[in-house]
């Protein structure tokens, strides 16, 4: 039996749709919130209904007592914490929803895991914890003390949490630090949704730092193989670590942290000439400053999976894109 919260948004629907397809057992817990259009992510519910051996609740992480209702009466052995207050932007102007769904949600669910015995708590983290780093690749072995969001602050204090937690329970844990994730059902608040809405309906786009940004772009594909994989390895504890030793990514407790991205960056402004030429239509574009928050390039370093799961992403730019708005055009009809 596998958890899987946030189960309505964008990762989250496909790894419990891939799960299923597998033959898993699945229980989804999402509170379905207004953040983005609730109604797409309603769609995917509706899609996961129709599969079977799929059982939703619709509640919220900051209910302590349903949430360990559901871990009492369905006794998950695999926990996939994926739900959380999304977005960098709107860290600046909500940040206490983050608080809220970030630090108390986490702290609800590596607890309930703990008293349960999970046997693995796989949970989503963020290149936005790379903050102030400059050094590229980012890699998981580099220290990230300077985060520049309320956003990846949070995601930060989530690996430690469930550092502690491994290391006072012996509660495996994997924190996954996703990079851009793109693709078929994806947020309407992610750039490729937002560049091809507004080109569609001929409105501009607003392109920061003057277009001179670069991101790991990762095809939403190659993110569920990683995770597919992960989940059925929990970590094991080190024997060989030790403080002397500078890799932050592991430690002598089950615990670990992997960048999970195409480790191959993209120009946004290819990126967006890219979309032009597959919608056969100009973007309108609306140069704007650097937004605080924002950094201006993420690279993953994604040599912890490649040696431990031979990960492979490869999905280029023109096949991702490709592939979201055939389905967005299907979608929006």
């Amino acid at each position: 039996m596998i958890l899987v919260t946030g189960v309505a948004g964008f990762i989250g629907f496909q790894l419990a749709k891939k799960l299923l397809d597998s033959g898993q057992d699945v229980i989804g817990y999402d509170n379905v919130n207004d953040y983005y259009d609730p109604s797409l992510k309603e769609a995917r519910l509706a899609i996961l209904k129709d599969r079977g051996r799929f059982t939703f609740y619709r509640k919220d992480l900051m209910d302590e007592q349903a949430l360990a209702k559901v871990f009492a009466d369905h006794n998950p052995r695999l926990v996939v914490h994926l739900a959380a207050q999304a977005g960098v932007r709107y860290s600046l102007t909500n940040p206490k929803a983050y608080m809220k769904s970030n630090s108390i949600g986490f702290f609800n669910i590596v607890e309930v895991c703990r008293h349960h015995r999970v046997e693995h708590l796989m949970y989503a983290s963020s290149s936005s914890v790379y903050g102030m780093n400059e050094k590229m690749p980012f890699s998981t072995r580099d220290g990230v003390d300077h985060p520049v969001s309320l956003y990846g602050a949070t995601k930060r204090a989530n690996e430690l949490m469930a550092h502690t937690y491994s290391h006072l329970y012996d509660l495996p844990t994997t924190g996954l630090r996703f990079f851009t994730v793109y693709g078929p059902w994806g947020r309407p608040d992610m750039a490729l949704f937002l560049f091809t809405k507004a080109i569609l309906e001929d409105e501009s786009i607003e392109v920061y730092n003057k277009g001179k940004m670069k991101r790991d772009f990762t095809y939403i594909d190659d993110i569920i193989t990683g995770l597919m994989t992960i989940l059925f390895s929990p970590p094991q504890a080190s024997d060989q670590w030790n403080d002397r030793i500078s890799d932050p990514s592991s430690s002598n407790a089950p615990f670990k942290l992997y960048n999970i991205g195409h480790n191959s960056p993209v120009n946004l402004m290819d990126f967006i000439k890219e979309i032009e030429k597959q919608l056969g239509k100009k973007a309108k574009i609306n140069f704007k400053p650097l937004q605080p928050g924002d950094v201006v390039a993420s690279h993953a370093d994604v040599s912890g999976l490649i040696e431990d799961f031979d990960y492979k992403p490869d999905t280029d730019i023109k096949a991702g894109i490709g592939k979201f708005i055939d389905w967005y055009l299907d979608y929006y009809n």
